[in-house]
């Protein structure tokens, strides 16, 4: 019988042996390491006890200057098993006795009243001497108590040899267990089963079953089931086998018979293929004119290719002109409106700064009087009273016109230097919009239109104003030049919250409205309705641009014929760096 090199059992059995002397041996770890820390903590304890024993002793001593009752304690506790070293100390950290196993360390360290292991097999529990005199405290000295590995193994070495012992005892019971177990259900058993496979002989299958001699139904029965199973199959087959050559010899017989008959078929078949032949070697020929007639297609696409790419470039390079002119476009849109709005606030600031020169004019001239009458000795204390009276009137009304002045160029200066820069800084919006609808003062004074607002005081926001600016005066000059077209009077209500860190405008005007189809177009370059009569059609695109990629925001437009128009303006919050 063939020996095996690398027996199951034996593999079987190291594998399970192997987890339970990893696992016997990680949990003894930790027993013995609990056992460890249950003593380090007793013995931690029982310092903890010295200092209540001779802390006070220590105290008196140091407080009294008494060195060698000091160092008599020290003495006293280094008898202690568990001590073995003693450290202590005075106020300013001086060392009054020092004995056995110590480390140096900081007196500041030494004070705190705590644990600490040190790196030569020791610890330590300092603890400071507080000494009460008339009701007051104060620090007199520590004491630093020392004990060791050693003490702590001393103590726990008994409770060591027995968990050792336990399991080296637990170990030994389990491998002789497991070893008779495994010779008596498995080695055994299969050594009977090799035994009898190895004297398996196929010219006598039916001697060839095996029978072990085993008392339950388990997997080795089930091998054996599976054995003689198959060797009942065998015998079949070779029944089978034995009747299948006799058919195969009877096959052969006609096999030959049908030789005869294919070589016949062979011989006619061949002449077929030499006339198969010929007409290939025809269609051959007509592949060759039509492969030349495809390559001087292929020619022309590749020139016809090339023509294409030329076309492209030349459309790109097309296409980048229009982008830049799509921008001069809306720059001359931009400054187009600038201009429009510095004409009206110099038209409006001419007004206050006319009636300022008047006023200044008749108040000189009644100066020259005044000071006339006052050189002839002419003066009378009721045109002395006219004057003031006159001069109080009109310095009233050259400072109010003169203040309406200040409040125009400002605010034309403030919007036209927002319009023209794109600084970003923190405006209030309802102030800032007061601001644009003032610089549309020229434009809105010839009408009847109301402005009204709907915005909390103290809302602000860090932007570009430029950006606000110019999509206020769009949507208002939208609504004064196509919406209001033919009405005296038109409404417009803006409103602007504040809501989940955005901002949301709403505008609404009552308009005529406008068509869908305008509507589907409205932010388009360059659609208009004014076409011909001064109508770029980029102010809408402007104002769509500013929102959705300066602003990061949405805008969306809705309006029926005769309903007005209404804008929703959304955009995040932008925090200032």
């Amino acid at each position: 019988m063939v020996k095996v090199k690398s027996p199951l059992s034996r593999k079987l059995l190291t594998r399970v042996l192997s987890v339970y002397f990893l696992l016997t041996i990680t949990v003894t770890f930790f027993q013995v390491f609990t056992e460890y820390l249950n003593a380090k903590n007793h013995i931690q304890g029982e310092l903890e006890t010295l200092k209540n024993t001779f802390g006070s002793a220590l105290t008196r001593a140091i407080w009294e200057l008494n060195d060698p009752q000091a160092i008599a304690s020290a003495q006293g506790l280094m008898e202690l098993p568990i001590v073995e070293g003693v450290q202590i100390r005075d106020e300013s950290g001086k060392l009054i006795a020092e004995l056995g196993r110590v480390v140096e360390q900081p007196a500041e360290l030494a004070a705190r009243g705590t644990f600490d292991d040190h790196d030569n097999g020791t610890f330590s529990y300092s603890f400071p001497l507080i000494f009460e005199f008339n009701g007051r405290t104060s620090r007199v000295g520590d004491v630093s108590l020392y004990s060791s590995f050693d003490v702590i193994v001393g103590r726990i070495e008994v409770g060591l040899f027995f968990l050792v012992g336990n399991a080296i005892i637990k170990t030994a019971f389990l491998i002789f267990l497991f070893l008779h177990a495994f010779r008596g259900m498995l080695t055994e058993p299969m050594e009977d089963l090799t035994r009898q496979i190895s004297n398996f002989d196929l010219n006598h299958l039916e001697s060839s079953k095996i029978n072990l001699r085993a008392t339950e139904d388990n997997e080795l029965m089930l091998l054996q089931r599976a054995f003689n199973n198959l060797i009942d199959d065998l015998i079949h087959s070779q029944h089978k086998l034995q009747d299948t050559q006799q058919e195969l010899r009877e096959v052969n017989r006609r096999l030959d018979e049908q030789n005869l008959t294919l070589e016949q078929e062979v011989a006619r078949k061949t002449a077929s293929l030499s006339h198969i032949m010929l007409d290939l070697e025809r269609q051959k020929d007509e592949l060759l004119v039509k492969q030349r007639e495809l390559k001087f297609e292929i020619t022309e696409k590749t020139r016809i290719a090339e023509e294409l790419r030329a076309t492209n470039q030349e459309l790109a390079s097309s296409m980048e002109n229009l982008r830049q002119a799509r921008d001069q476009l809306v720059e001359s849109e931009r400054m187009a409106s600038l201009g429009g709005l510095v004409a009206g606030i110099a038209h409006d600031v001419n007004t206050p700064l006319g009636i300022g020169v008047t006023a200044a004019s008749f108040l000189q001239d009644r100066i020259r009087v005044l000071n006339e009458a006052f050189e002839n000795k002419t003066l009378t204390s009721s045109a002395m009273k006219n004057f003031l009276t006159e001069s109080e009137q009109t310095t009233g009304l050259l400072m109010n016109n003169l203040h309406r002045a200040s409040e125009l160029v400002s605010s034309f200066k403030q919007v036209a230097v927002d319009q023209t820069s794109e600084l970003e800084r923190t405006i209030n919006v309802r102030e800032y919009l007061g601001e644009v609808i003032q610089s549309l003062a020229p434009t809105l004074k010839k009408t009847q239109h109301k402005i009204k607002i709907d915005c909390a005081q103290d809302l602000n926001v860090y932007c570009s104003p430029g950006i606000v600016a110019q999509i206020f005066t769009n949507m208002i000059m939208n609504s004064i030049i196509h919406g209001f077209e033919d009405m005296e009077q038109g409404h417009i209500d803006i409103s602007i919250k504040q809501k989940d860190n955005n901002i949301h405008i709403l505008y609404i005007d009552n308009g005529k409205g406008m068509s869908e189809e305008v509507l589907a177009n409205h932010f388009d370059a360059f659609f208009t309705t004014k076409r011909g009569k001064g109508g770029s059609g980029l102010g809408t695109h402007i104002m769509y641009n500013l929102v959705t990629q300066s602003l990061r925001g949405k805008i969306a437009v809705s309006s029926t014929p005769g309903h007005g128009v209404e804008y929703k303006i959304t955009f995040p919050i932008k925090q200032q760096d």
